[in-house]
């Protein structure tokens, strides 16, 4: 008695590609935006900082 094969993987449809791919775009976009944030936090501690000894002096 011969066995049947596997059945195949289901594949994922449209929708949940769609949504990985929404997933991935959101995530790198966070990135960017934490880095953006941070760059910004830092530029203006320090110009801050600049300006304190500036009319400290």
């Amino acid at each position: 008695m011969k066995r049947k094969p596997n059945p195949a993987a289901p594949r994922p449809n449209r929708p949940t590609r769609a949504a990985r791919r929404w997933a991935a775009r959101r995530r790198t976009m966070t990135n960017h935006l934490l880095r953006g944030a941070s760059y910004g936090a830092g530029t203006g501690a320090v110009g801050l900082i600049f300006w304190w000894i500036e009319q400290r002096w």
